[in-house]
């Protein structure tokens, strides 16, 4: 309903681009065992960047006083085969 609406009001173009730019933006990921992406452009496309939630603060994985910042000159050495070890040691 909502694309009909915009197809009808701005033409048919502005409702393919938007599909097509939140498509393009949900797809970019960051290299596994890197820092996760937190998907700021789709969030801020989408909206949901002005959502406030509970797990927003709560409970955050990465605030957990566990986990470690994964090195990521020690994760290429192990891809390159420069060291051994897990290419992401997090857990301490």
């Amino acid at each position: 309903m909502k694309r009909t609406v915009l197809a009808n009001t701005y033409g048919f173009s502005l409702p393919t681009r938007m599909e097509l730019e939140r498509w393009i933006l949900s797809r970019f990921q960051r290299p596994i065992g890197a820092i996760p992406s937190s998907m700021l452009g789709l969030e801020a496309m989408t909206g949901a960047v002005e959502d406030f939630g509970f797990e927003d603060y709560l409970n955050d994985p990465k605030e957990s006083e566990s986990v470690r910042p994964s090195n990521l000159h020690h994760g290429m050495e192990v891809r390159l085969g420069l060291s051994k070890g897990p290419v992401c040691p997090n857990f301490v």
